[in-house]
């Protein structure tokens, strides 16, 4: 299950790139989120100005066997984000606007991209 997974992600990541046909560049600006750390307690994390076209794992909830997800993401990049509730780009998604609101926080996520439209 989780091959099909990988596979359908990676030709779906190959497809992005091969009609963007740019090189990947860095999205300008932050995105935060949310995560509950080792301790039980309530954590920020941020990426600032992440690549593009690249699939990130949220380092800090990369395990799902000894972590929950993060959640409450905020996008503040000039690019969309395309959060995953799976590691690797994968599992349910939706995309949130440049520079748009905070989501709420049961908008939980593993993984992110971004994108321009």
């Amino acid at each position: 299950m989780r091959l099909r997974h990988a596979l359908v992600s990676a030709c779906g990541a190959l497809a992005l790139i091969a009609a963007l046909g740019t090189p990947a560049h860095a999205a300008t600006g932050h995105f935060d989120y949310k995560y509950i750390g080792l301790n039980g307690h309530q954590r920020s994390g941020t990426l600032t100005d992440p690549e593009d076209i690249v699939c990130i794992t949220i380092p800090e909830v990369a395990d799902p066997d000894s972590s929950h997800p993060a959640f409450a993401p905020h996008n503040r990049t000039d690019m969309y984000a395309m959060v995953y509730t799976g590691e690797d780009c994968t599992g349910d998604s939706w995309t949130l606007k440049p520079h748009g609101r905070p989501a709420t926080d049961r908008l939980e996520l593993r993984s992110v991209a971004f994108f321009t439209k």
